[in-house]
């Protein structure tokens, strides 16, 4: 009974999650002046919804993704060099303002490591390898977002980065809970009690998400709710990147000479992007960037619609079952 409600929770999120948003815009325009009162609680919601999703890293295994070589070797390029040339070329038409392109160029530039697995799973494709390489994934994104930043928008990222709001964002709402993670991972491993209280922080993850998507939609729409103009510019960017990845994937699967689910889960790999872990750090930018968390959530909305696409689209025509081989005749 509790896998199957956790499935249900899992293959139903995208609408959970899209009457959060409803009730969120709800909440925001019809009271803005709960804003005041949401604000506060994004991030000890941030904090928890990231502290969940980590412990689905299977942290302790990190050494069993470090041999699955080939696709690693295919997830890291895929994801640190393929998908930069293409965040580089989608952005050049956009308006040159770096409020709004640190928060495009944040979003595209890490790979997702939490609803991925699910996604994938949900394509039919190979859910373990995405899972045996998010270790990998979480921690070279976090080393080079700062380098891809530099390269990209130069002296303009000394500009807009305070140390100090920025470490104690990365400090507190994502590293802790990072921490926190490894730390109950390790204590699910070798306790009972330390796996049963894994198995239901286990139920969160879709809840969290669905709350984070409404007190941060709901807390920061009557700020920006007079630039929407300026953010809807970010969205053919974004719906291009959910089109030209996958078919970019594809190609590289091939490369690789992986099977099926292999392929399907480089594909997810290389679309989804990491939005909610970072928007942390797009909320502790200074005061004249406030229009970035919603540039981040933004990609969030347009992901989660594509995802419902491609969840059908890769299995029934990118990446088809291969035919059953035809027996021989007795």
């Amino acid at each position: 009974m509790t896998r199957l409600s956790k499935q249900w929770l899992q293959h139903n999120q995208v609408g959970l999650y899209a009457v959060a948003v409803f009730l969120a815009i709800g909440v925001g325009l019809g009271q803005p002046n709960a804003s005041s009162l949401l604000e506060p609680l994004i991030n000890p919601v941030l904090a928890v919804l990231l502290y969940v999703t980590f412990l689905e890293i299977p942290f302790v295994q990190i050494r069993r993704a470090v041999r699955n070589e080939r696709f690693m070797l295919a997830a890291l390029g895929m994801n640190f060099l393929v998908v930069p040339v293409v965040v580089f070329g989608l952005t050049r038409p956009l308006p040159q303002n770096p409020v709004i392109l640190v928060g495009v160029f944040m979003v595209l530039l890490t790979p997702c490591i939490d609803y991925v697995i699910t996604f994938t799973d949900l394509a039919d494709g190979d859910a373990e390898q995405i899972t045996a390489a998010t270790p990998a994934l979480m921690l070279v994104q976090l080393l080079l977002l700062p380098v891809y930043l530099w390269v990209f928008m130069g002296q303009q990222v000394a500009a807009f980065i305070e140390a100090g709001p920025f470490i104690e964002a990365f400090v507190v709402i994502i590293a802790l809970p990072l921490t926190l993670a490894w730390v109950t991972e390790l204590w699910a491993d070798r306790s009972e009690r330390g796996k049963e209280w894994q198995d239901t922080m286990g139920w969160l993850p879709v809840p969290m998400m669905g709350m984070t998507l409404f007190v941060v939609i709901a807390s920061q729409l009557p700020r920006v709710q007079d630039s929407i103009g300026q953010i809807a510019a970010v969205v053919p960017v974004y719906v291009a990147f959910l089109v030209v990845m996958p078919l970019l994937g594809r190609l590289a699967a091939g490369l690789f000479e992986m099977d099926v689910g292999e392929s399907r889960a480089l594909v997810f790999t290389s679309v989804t992007r990491n939005s909610l872990v970072i928007l942390p750090l797009a909320l502790a930018l200074p005061s004249g960037y406030a229009l970035t968390p919603a540039v981040v959530v933004t990609q969030t909305l347009v992901e989660l619609t594509g995802m419902v696409v491609l969840t059908r689209l890769v299995p029934a025509w990118l990446l088809p079952d291969a035919p059953a081989p035809i027996p021989a005749s007795t």
